[in-house]
């Protein structure tokens, strides 16, 4: 078999292969409450769509060409131009993969609906009163391991041109309590730094101060990537941001008090105590210094080389004054308003989470109409302050998420069914008892009683 006559075969053997990869609309299967939404999901296939156009045309192209002027071309230059067009093709299966992973994890069961709750309060997260920027559609999945992941919209998918949605993934091990609430919220606060263009004019201003210079602040400077969105998260729902925190990185002595190096993220040790500044200087209240404390009780500093030990007394020395300059940073994306004033929510202080809390208890339907971030301030308050069991917030959370998937899948029914209409605000909805069960009752029919 001549090599002309090879590649043809192969290159219509990888049409054939193209033809046979499907929308996710005519292959996916879970229940509608489950599903991402419209926006996302369009956006998604779109792209795919454009993506297998490409190759489809390219292939084409290359058969032209191999029946034409490539005939009696070295069959060296043939099969370089073969594989040129097999990467493409590699290239757009990856990408479809990579949303499949996504999409996929709705069908099993309960997780879907808990997912699709969670893409509603992603995209409540990352609004942001004011009209600073337009935020892309969320989707949410879960992962392997201990941290949070983002695959942040607009950036460049493996294979070339730009991602369509944020996707949020999320680790198994964090579902569900504060801990979920804290890395979505983190994860979120990724997307919004980078539409608002924070992490280089933080890093400018640092630049330009005099401590800037200080040993100290230069490791900051290098860890703001992972510093803004704590900030983020913490502007959003309080103190269970910085609880779900300290779930996450309560590991061994030698990763808390890892040395500093490349890693983006902050030592963690020093990554506590800068969340708990960073809370204390948006919503004072002794609570934040009593956590930080607790948490150098957990993680004494004896046992540490004392060039280390050095490092860490500098950086606990330069917090306060550091959050400060988060908090008062000007960014040119706000307009002459500082990120502490835009971020800063009086919902979230103590006394008012504590308030909305018993006001809750004594009537649990008025728990709907709270936004996804006050439901989880609420209850990360609640949880901090010995008024809410882990058991009894795992349970109110699954079916508030759920309420919130369903609501939403509901609300799009309706607004898709009014020609122009606009969205319907309603009752939100959730399931009692076991996720699944078809019996659909309001939150005024539950109770957030321990």
């Amino acid at each position: 078999m001549s090599a002309s006559r090879l590649l043809e075969q192969e290159t219509r053997a990888l049409l054939t292969r193209l033809a046979a990869v499907r929308p996710f609309v005519l292959q996916e299967t879970f229940v509608a409450a489950a599903a991402i939404s419209p926006s996302a999901l369009a956006g998604i296939e779109q792209h795919l769509i454009i993506g297998r156009r490409e190759v489809h045309r390219r292939a084409h192209g290359f058969l032209r060409w191999l029946r034409g002027p490539g005939h009696d071309a070295p069959a060296a230059e043939q099969q370089r131009r073969f594989w040129l067009l097999r990467l493409s093709f590699q290239a757009a299966l990856a990408q479809f993969d990579l949303f499949s992973e996504v999409i996929t994890q709705r069908s099993e069961h309960e997780t879907g609906v808990l997912l699709s709750g969670l893409d509603l309060a992603a995209a409540e997260a990352l609004r942001l009163p004011g009209g600073y920027f337009e935020g892309p559609p969320v989707v949410v999945s879960l992962h392997r391991g201990l941290g949070g992941a983002i695959r942040r919209a607009r950036t460049r998918l493996p294979g070339g041109g730009d991602n369509p949605v944020a996707i949020i993934r999320i680790p198994r091990e964090r579902m569900i309590g504060y801990g979920v609430a804290s890395s979505l919220v983190h994860e979120v606060g990724h997307q919004a730094a980078a539409l608002l263009g924070l992490v280089g004019s933080i890093r400018e201003q640092l630049r330009r101060s005099p401590a800037g210079q200080r040993r100290a602040w230069r490791m900051l400077s290098h860890w703001v990537s992972e510093i803004v969105p704590d900030l983020w998260a913490v502007a959003r729902i309080g103190i269970g941001s910085t609880l779900g925190l300290v779930s996450l990185v309560s590991l061994p002595r030698g990763f808390v008090f890892r040395a500093p190096d490349e890693d983006p993220h902050p030592i963690p040790w020093v990554r506590v105590q800068l969340s708990c500044a960073i809370g204390d200087r948006l919503y004072p209240d002794p609570q934040w210094r009593r956590l930080a404390a607790t948490w150098r009780d957990l993680y004494p500093l004896t046992g540490i080389r004392p060039e280390l030990v050095e490092v860490l007394a500098e950086l606990r020395a330069a917090i306060p004054e550091f959050a400060s300059v988060l908090v008062e940073h000007r960014p040119a994306s706000l307009r002459g308003w500082t990120l502490g004033e835009v971020l800063h929510n009086p919902d979230i202080q103590r006394t008012a989470l504590l308030e909305r809390f018993d006001a809750w208890q004594a009537d649990p339907g008025r728990m709907p109409a709270a936004p996804p971030t006050l439901v989880f301030a609420v209850f990360g308050q609640a949880r901090a302050d010995g008024r809410l069991s882990p058991e009894r917030e795992s349970r109110l959370l699954r079916r508030l998420m759920a309420g919130w998937a369903v609501t939403s899948t509901l609300e799009t029914a309706r607004a898709v069914g009014r020609s122009g209409a606009g969205m319907f605000v309603g009752q939100p909805a959730i399931w009692t008892g076991r996720l699944g069960t078809p019996h659909l009752l309001t939150l005024g029919e539950t109770s957030c009683r321990k």
